[in-house]
């Protein structure tokens, strides 16, 4: 039987700005399986990489729950936090402009272990960096390089053993391949599948490319304007995609084959703004298969088959 190892309640993230409030991350609950993925999926502002962020307390949650072992973290002191920080690290999407130019390889994987005081002898702090670095395929002879000496595939590797330097349990992947050239991604993507098996790794996978998680992750979470409009297993998701705005994300995969064809789905109208958002379904604007009553208010999130929720008026 699997253990949870994070449990998101009613999740909030606004920030005020001069035209009223805007609702990043409005109200989510998810939980997530130890050494098991998530990929959380949509388009640009759709709350994704604020929700991890917010898991980590990088940014303060506005209000809600967040459960690590049981333990809400909202409610650890800085000091408190900074201890739990070990067990919960984060992958950034660009690996140039998340690394100090200005520090070694060395440097950069070593930074944390310093900080926190794991390893205090120099020379076994090298040799710990050593390790880390051959676990995710950088050579040693680029130890004292910097990062702008590297390209970007050695540069995310930098990042990630950077993250497993604290030897964490739960790792947020903020679109670590976006950045990356297609081949590069297989190669990080290959690399994290691996960590995982070998380490015992719980990830968050956001991404705004449903391809790249297909095979990647247990779970993925559908987001559009801070809320999730459906949650499901890998596989019956890709197989019975059930709320409108996912199957417009599917119809976008590109097929390699000619001779076969996938009808797109072409969304139309605006994104609704995030601001002081009106009380109806916020995909409605865009939605072709949007009726009256979809405007009546905000469709819950429902399990309409075992493990599968969706928040549709339509389909619920």
């Amino acid at each position: 039987m699997s253990e949870t190892l994070l449990d998101v309640r009613n999740l909030k993230k606004y920030f005020k700005t001069s035209r009223g409030l805007l609702h990043a991350v409005d109200d989510i609950s998810f939980s997530l399986d130890r050494n098991k993925t998530l990929g959380l999926v949509g388009e640009s502002g759709c709350g994704k990489t604020t929700t991890g962020r917010a898991v980590l307390r990088l940014i303060e949650p506005t209000s809600g729950e967040i459960l690590f072992e049981g333990k809400d973290i909202c409610k650890l002191s800085a000091n408190e936090m900074r201890k739990q920080r070990k067990d919960m690290q984060i992958i950034f999407q660009d690996p140039f402009s998340s690394l100090d130019p200005k520090k070694t390889i060395n440097q950069i994987i070593s930074e944390p272990i310093s900080e926190n005081k794991i390893i205090r002898d120099k020379r076994k702090r090298e040799d710990r960096v050593l390790e880390l670095m051959e676990t995710v395929g950088l050579a040693e002879r680029l130890i004292n390089t910097y990062p702008h000496e590297l390209d970007g595939g050695r540069r995310q590797r930098i990042g990630i053993a950077r993250a497993l330097a604290m030897e964490p349990k739960l790792i947020v992947c903020d679109e670590p391949v976006s950045a990356l050239d297609v081949s590069i991604q297989a190669q990080i993507l290959n690399l994290l599948k691996e960590l995982q098996e070998k380490m015992g790794l719980t990830y968050i996978f956001i991404t705004h490319d449903l391809s790249v998680v297909n095979h990647f992750s247990d779970e993925i979470m559908i987001m559009y304007l801070g809320q999730i409009v459906e949650k499901a297993p890998t596989e019956e998701l890709f197989t019975n995609p059930i709320h409108p705005y996912t199957k417009a994300l599917l119809s976008a995969i590109p097929i390699p084959s000619l001779s076969e064809k996938r009808q797109r789905i072409s969304l139309k109208g605006e994104i609704t703004s995030p601001i002081n958002l009106p009380d109806e379904c916020r995909f409605a604007p865009r939605c072709y298969e949007c009726v009256d009553h979809c405007r009546s208010g905000i469709p819950p999130l429902v399990e309409v088959n075992p493990g599968h929720f969706v928040a549709c008026f339509e389909h619920v």
